[in-house]
């Protein structure tokens, strides 16, 4: 097991990170310190396993950089499991054991519940890539389908109404055959949301440009570029970028379209 960011060795001064971890309520996991994990399948490949159930989230996510060579044959998905992926950078061959699908920059692919993906590098070249599991929760009358497509192909949404604030939504939102959605957040420098949000959907995050600082439980803590958030149920959130040169953007997974039970 190493560091996702190659440091090795003693740093100078003392031992200190921005890492934050209420377990079920959220966390803040810093690029710095992140590890590489080993999960069976992936090969040539580091890996780095974010949220969890460990932590206390109903998914889990993890950012994978596909070396030369870097793939998975033994398959990423199964039964009662859906699968998304997002590439940050580069090039991904993601297939379904017949069909290969050849996604760049911002493309993405969701493959529902029973279905599996394969991946392979594309090129010689290092690909960065966002990876999102969870067990389907099924209601009767309807299911999820394959979404395949890139960020650069979709039209935004102002959120709130704030022309500084723009949404992507990755997947149907009025299709009660998806029981989760994932979306790209971005906030132009000293933009915010437009309140504190407090709801019963939780969130994981990969922050993907800029800085900001994060409320969470009502606690402010700065964030940046290759930091990870969870956030829990009902766990009072909000953010404001700051910085100069470009949006503090972020990819993140919500649950919806399900009851939440009794």
């Amino acid at each position: 097991m190493g560091y996702k960011n190659q440091k090795v060795g003693y740093r100078d001064g003392l031992l200190e990170s921005r890492s934050v971890i209420v377990k079920g309520d959220y966390a803040i996991l810093p690029h710095d310190g992140l590890v590489q994990n080993s999960v069976p399948g992936f090969e040539n490949v580091n890996i780095t396993i974010l949220g969890s159930p460990r932590l206390g989230a109903t998914f889990s996510d993890f950012i994978v950089e596909f070396l030369e060579g870097g793939k998975n044959e033994r398959g990423f998905g199964g039964p009662e499991i859906e699968s998304f992926v997002y590439v940050i950078s580069g090039k991904l061959d993601v297939s379904d054991g017949s069909e290969t699908y050849t996604l760049e920059d911002g493309g993405y692919a969701f493959f529902p519940e029973g279905e599996v993906m394969y991946f392979n590098n594309a090129q010689s070249e290092m690909t960065e890539a966002f990876l999102y599991q969870r067990k389907y929760d099924a209601i009767d009358g309807y299911e999820a389908h394959r979404v395949v497509g890139n960020k650069a192909d979709l039209t935004p949404s102002e959120y709130e109404g704030m022309k500084d604030v723009l949404l992507w939504d990755f997947l149907p939102t009025d299709d009660l055959g998806f029981d989760m959605n994932i979306h790209i957040l971005s906030f132009e420098p000293g933009a915010s949301h437009g309140y504190v949000e407090t709801h019963y959907q939780e969130h994981g995050a990969y922050l993907l440009s800029g800085q900001g600082m994060y409320n969470l439980d009502n606690k402010w803590f700065p964030v940046e570029k290759g930091d990870y958030i969870y956030m829990g149920p009902y766990c009072p959130q909000c953010a404001y970028a700051v910085g100069r040169d470009e949006p503090l953007a972020y990819i993140y997974s919500k649950d919806a379209n399900r009851h939440p039970g009794v």
